[in-house]
């Protein structure tokens, strides 16, 4: 019997129902897929860019050879300017060449202003920022010259080097050895009005100053009206004074930072340390080899803190004043720092490296060999030489390095961008210049160019776990227990208001909120710190204590809804609280001389930082509580009713019910709760921020503050310059705190499926 033509009407509708029902599906399921597809890749996206913007901190330095040429006259000296285009070389017949740096060609040559018959009987180097070479002649005095480069544009905009040796002292000599002895072991330091000569003379060791005036113009009263008029150097000695020495040969001079310590090498590998402040006098001396060694070859780092000592057995250690507190009282001693094995030839020739903490080192076999203190990486070593090397010198942008080998000059490509990150100089104590002791420390910036570059991610990440820590041991309690009563004991009508009211509060921006905690809660918890001990002692006693006499009360005097018993309790707690506060300075007084503050550093060693840990453990806690509260809460609401009416029909009371059946049934939910409200409280930044102090120390005194990653980056960024290794590092901190996340998050949801197979056949 063929259809009626409704029922074919019918049926026609029904399969354009389900035709636009599967297409809805297929679209909902491409939406769902496509979205969480991009999710994932944006999250793999910022792993990779991240990474590529932290890689450059992983790599080592790269020493290409430039050019080389064959000498016949050893150069005592070498220099370049910034370009590396540029170059001084000084050699031992008293004449010095301006060369091509890269190349080694000969510009142009000059003779050095000698008096007459007088020879270059050595050459030492300055600070590696002064700049300033001296000259000891065989005559007993002293020339200071300093390398000059004059840049200049042509019409072609082409760049154009001129060098040349500068005379800012003049160029006249200096007397050092009043009897012509020639001068062969000695330091010098200047600046604009002094210089500063520690030598070895004929009279034993001394320290020679001069005074220094002229040189560019000086003031005075002309009758052309013209009020300056140029003058000629002039150096005059103003102090003489003969140092405590009974030692042998002395084989190295080095004057330490400021010129407060005198460092002098003697005697194969003895060491004696001057005290140049006041009256000269001899502070230590020491053995810096191991016995039978002797030392080779000496240079101080950049900003002369540090002495770098070489061997004849290829190893290197690094030495600095270290403060001690004595008996006596405040002393300071050098001490060996660290050390590394370059080889097993002699060290023959060492530098600074201009602006960083690195240096350069050649050896007796022709190896050159460079090194970063702070973070203690071989980063490049290089045959460069079949003969040993005499002389290396550093350009100013670290970008090449200079060799005299016996028979030849050679220049070499250095590309080095981070020398001073590395594995120990992140994670490990670091033993810094000036520093008592190896320490983990943060401090990325510093008022001038001699400053040592501490970047430690420890203290950050450690303060970035102790913020989380504070925080989750505040919230998820609090947060727990009353999604736990809430769900379970609450009247429905009261849940009602309450869930939604605390839920809302996850919506207040985190800055308010450390806004208030910095500007009113840190001085109030300051002022009042007895009264919040009171409080937290006070709180649960006096909860136990109104319970126990609303129980005694006759049963028609407690006729209060089921459920909403919980609202009596805001009267107690306020008049707890009011009560805590009234007696916080009465108890001060009392018990603590007036200044709990300054009993807890006294009598426990706590310090007391106005913004700290339990400042941030309040403030944040109660950012992350709606958070752990809502998803805890809506996972322990959602158990199936008949396991709970099951239970309860049973004979199991309602705490029986939530202990046994409602908590394991519901613990992926509150798991994955404590977890998100852990991952909020990691990444927190403008809490932090504004509620630490960002103190990046090691503590976990409740009462010191601290600073994060996230807060680290957020303080930072801004100031760093891109692409360099503060920079890069803050990236790296971000890369830190990404891999932290996400092996949480990963971790917990491991943890939640194994949860939820365990008591899902509940």
């Amino acid at each position: 019997m063929d259809k009626t033509p409704a029922a074919s009407a019918t049926t026609q509708n029904r399969l354009l129902m389900q035709r636009k029902r599967r297409f809805k599906d297929k679209l909902a399921n491409f939406t769902i897929g496509m979205g969480g597809v991009t999710v994932i890749l944006s999250i793999v996206l910022i792993f990779f860019y991240l990474l590529f913007e932290v890689w450059p901190l992983l790599k080592g330095s790269e020493l290409s050879k430039g050019t080389s040429q064959a000498t016949t006259v050893p150069s005592l000296y070498l220099d370049a300017d910034e370009y590396n285009e540029t170059g001084i070389r000084i050699q031992a017949d008293g004449h010095y060449d301006v060369i091509a740096a890269k190349t080694g060609a000969l510009v142009s040559r000059h003779s050095l202003p000698l008096p007459a018959g007088v020879t270059v009987a050595a050459v030492h180097k300055g600070s590696v920022l002064s700049g300033l070479i001296g000259f000891g002649l065989s005559n007993g005095q002293l020339l200071v010259a300093k390398p000059n480069y004059q840049s200049s544009f042509a019409d072609n905009n082409k760049r154009s080097v001129t060098a040349s040796l500068a005379f800012p002292y003049g160029e006249a000599p200096a007397l050092i050895n009043a009897d012509g002895r020639p001068l062969t072991q000695f330091y010098v330091r200047g600046d604009d009005s002094t210089l500063t000569v520690l030598a070895e003379t004929s009279q034993g060791l001394e320290r020679v100053s001069f005074d220094f005036t002229g040189g560019e113009q000086s003031e005075g009263l002309t009758l052309g009206g013209d009020d300056t008029a140029p003058t000629e150097p002039t150096l005059t000695q103003s102090e003489r004074i003969q140092l405590p020495y009974s030692g042998g040969d002395i084989t190295d001079i080095v004057l330490g930072q400021e010129g407060v310590w005198g460092y002098v090498f003697h005697d194969r590998n003895k060491l004696a340390i001057y005290s140049l402040r006041g009256e000269p006098a001899l502070n230590q001396e020491l053995m810096v080899t191991e016995p039978g060694l002797q030392v080779t070859a000496v240079t101080a780092l950049q900003g002369n803190i540090s002495l770098i000592i070489g061997d004849n057995h290829g190893q290197v250690s690094q030495w600095f004043q270290v403060r001690k507190e004595t008996a006596e009282g405040e002393k300071f001693e050098l001490h060996k720092i660290r050390g590394v094995k370059l080889g097993d030839a002699a060290i023959t020739a060492l530098t600074g490296e201009p602006g960083r903490k690195g240096f350069v080192a050649g050896d007796q076999k022709g190896v050159m060999s460079y090194y970063y203190t702070t973070s203690e990486r071989l980063l490049s070593q290089q045959q460069v030489s079949t003969t040993p090397i005499r002389t290396v010198s550093v350009s100013p942008r670290s970008h090449g390095i200079l060799v005299q080998s016996d028979d030849a000059y050679s220049f070499w490509n250095l590309e080095a961008e981070h020398p001073d990150v590395s594995m120990t100089s992140l994670w490990s104590k670091v033993w810094y210049e000036s520093y008592p002791e190896p320490d983990y420390t943060w401090q990325s910036s510093s008022g001038n160019i001699d400053f040592e570059g501490k970047l430690s991610l420890m203290p950050l990440t450690f303060g970035t776990l102790k913020a989380a820590f504070y925080a989750m041991a505040l919230a998820a309690p609090l947060a727990i227990f009353g999604a736990m009563y809430t769900s379970m004991f609450m009247a429905p009508a009261l849940r009602r208001k309450v869930k939604p009211t605390i839920e809302l509060m996850g919506a207040l921006p985190t800055v308010i909120l450390g806004f208030l905690a910095g500007l009113w809660l840190a001085p109030t918890i300051e002022a009042n710190l007895p009264g919040i001990f009171s409080l937290l002692i006070l709180t649960p006693i006096g909860i136990l204590l109104f319970g126990m006499l609303w129980s005694r009360l006759p049963l028609e005097k407690r006729s209060v809804a089921d459920g909403w018993a919980p609202i009596l309790l805001i009267v107690p707690i306020l008049l707890i609280g009011w009560f805590s506060f009234a007696m916080s300075q009465p108890v001060e007084v009392a018990f603590f001389g007036g200044d709990v503050r300054l009993w807890l550093e006294s009598e426990t060693g706590l310090n007391f930082d106005q913004r700290n840990a339990l400042i941030v453990g309040l403030t944040m806690g109660f950012a992350v509580i709606p958070s752990i509260y809502s998803i805890a809460e809506d996972a322990l609401f959602a158990v199936p009713r008949h396991l709970t009416n099951g239970s309860l029909a049973l004979g199991a009371t309602q705490w029986q019910t939530l202990t046994r059946v409602v908590l394991p049934t519901a613990s992926p939910g509150i798991f994955s709760a404590v977890m998100i409200g852990l991952g909020r409280a990691i990444g927190e930044t403008m809490i932090v921020l504004m509620a630490t102090g960002n103190t990046a120390v090691m503590d976990w005194n409740i009462f010191e503050g601290m600073r994060t990653l996230s807060a680290n980056v957020a303080v930072e960024m801004g100031e760093a310059e891109v692409a360099s290794t503060h920079f890069r590092v803050l990236f790296l901190s971000a890369f830190v705190l990404f891999v932290i996340t996400f092996v949480l998050n990963t971790a917990a949801e491991v943890v939640r499926n194994r949860l939820r197979k365990k008591y899902g056949s509940l």
